[in-house]
C-alpha cells in the first residue's frame, strides 16, 4: 500500500454527513455517498490516536473483493463510478484506493450478525442460556466449536461509543416488519455460507461476521457498507484452529487483537487502563504487527 496514512479524511469539497469509527462519509448531491475507510483503529470502542498504515486500503480492497464475488446474491450499494472523479485533484491522495461511491439508502438499524462457531459473545449468551439471542442451540458445545448451521443473531445499533446490543428475531421483526426481517435473515445466512465456504478453500474460517443492509427507493433490501473484512468478521487461520479448540481458547484472529491485548497490559500510573479516551499512545511494534495481520488476510483471501 503506496499512499500515505489517514487518520481523519479532511474532504472540503464534499459536504460530511459523518464519521464513524473507521469511515469517513460525505455527499454526493442526493443520492451518493462518498465512503472514505481511514486507517483510524478502534479497540474497546475507544478509537486510537495512531492510524494503523494501509489499513483503510486492504478494507475497502476486501469489501470490493467481496461484493464482486457475491453479487450474485443480493444487489448492493456500489455504484460502479471512480470515487476520484468526485473530488478536486488535490483532495485525491485521500481517497485513491481506499474509498468506495455508493448509492444512498435508507439505512435498516439492525446488525445483521450471522454465526458459524461460538464465540466472543455469543459464547458467553449459549453458557448463561443454553441459546444466541434466543436462538436454541444443542447442550455441550465448547468454546470455537463449529455450530450444527450458522445462526442469524441480530443486534441493535448503538449510538457512537456504545456496544451493540443482542435482540432476538421478534424484535427485528417489531421494529422492520416481517418480509424485511426475513428477507434479511435469508441474505445474511447466504451470504454468510457461500463466503465461508470460499474463505476455507484459502486456508480462512470465518468464524462470525456482521452486515448492514438499507433499502432503495422501491423498498427492496441492499447490502451496504462494508462486507467481510476483518473489522466486521472473525476470521481465523486453519491452522492452529482444532489446537486452540481443544485448549478452550479462541484460535488468534486476523484484526486488532495485537491491540487489545496491549492495550490489556497497559499500566498508567500504576493501574490498568480504564478503558476510556483518550487512548495510550501505541508502541510502534503493535502497529507494525497489528498492519501485517490485516495485510496477510487480504493476501491469504486474494491469492
Amino acid at each position: 500500500m503506496s499512499n500515505p496514512a489517514v487518520h481523519t479524511s479532511n474532504i472540503q469539497s464534499l459536504p460530511l454527513l459523518a464519521r464513524g469509527k473507521v469511515r469517513d462519509n460525505y455527499a454526493v448531491g442526493t443520492d451518493r455517498i462518498l465512503m472514505v475507510a481511514s486507517d483510524r483503529l478502534s479497540a474497546f470502542d475507544v478509537i486510537m490516536g495512531q492510524p494503523i498504515p494501509g489499513k483503510g486500503e486492504i478494507l475497502t480492497q476486501m469489501a470490493l473483493f467481496w461484493f464482486a464475488r457475491l453479487g450474485h446474491l443480493c444487489p448492493h450499494h456500489l455504484t460502479g463510478e471512480a470515487p476520484e472523479s468526485v473530488v478536486q485533484p488535490h483532495e485525491v491522495a485521500q481517497v485513491r484506493g481506499r474509498s468506495m461511491l455508493v448509492k444512498r439508502l435508507k439505512p435498516v438499524m439492525v446488525e445483521a450478525v450471522v454465526r458459524g462457531y461460538l464465540a466472543g459473545s455469543g459464547w458467553k449468551d449459549y453458557q448463561a442460556t443454553q441459546a444466541v439471542c434466543g436462538v436454541a442451540l444443542p447442550p455441550g458445545l465448547k468454546n470455537a466449536q463449529k455450530l450444527p448451521e450458522p445462526i442469524f443473531t441480530p443486534a441493535a445499533k448503538a449510538a457512537a461509543g456504545m456496544h451493540d446490543e443482542n435482540i432476538s428475531f421478534d424484535e427485528v421483526v417489531a421494529q422492520v416488519g416481517r418480509p424485511i426481517a426475513e428477507r434479511i435473515r435469508e441474505l445474511s445466512i447466504a451470504i454468510y455460507s457461500e463466503a465461508a465456504d470460499f474463505a476455507l478453500t484459502k486456508g480462512l474460517i470465518i468464524a462470525d461476521t456482521k452486515f448492514e443492509f438499507g433499502l432503495d427507493e422501491k423498498g427492496d433490501v441492499v447490502l451496504m457498507d462494508e462486507v467481510l473484512t476483518p473489522d466486521s468478521s472473525r476470521y481465523w487461520p486453519v491452522e492452529g484452529y482444532e489446537a486452540a479448540f481443544a485448549a478452550g481458547v479462541n484460535p488468534p484472529s486476523y484484526d486488532k487483537q495485537f491491540v487489545r491485548d496491549w492495550l490489556e497490559s497497559v499500566r498508567i500510573n500504576g493501574k490498568p487502563w480504564d478503558k476510556t479516551p483518550p487512548a495510550p499512545h501505541m508502541p510502534q511494534d503493535v502497529i507494525e504487527k497489528t498492519a501485517a495481520k490485516y495485510r496477510e488476510a487480504l493476501q491469504r483471501l486474494t491469492a
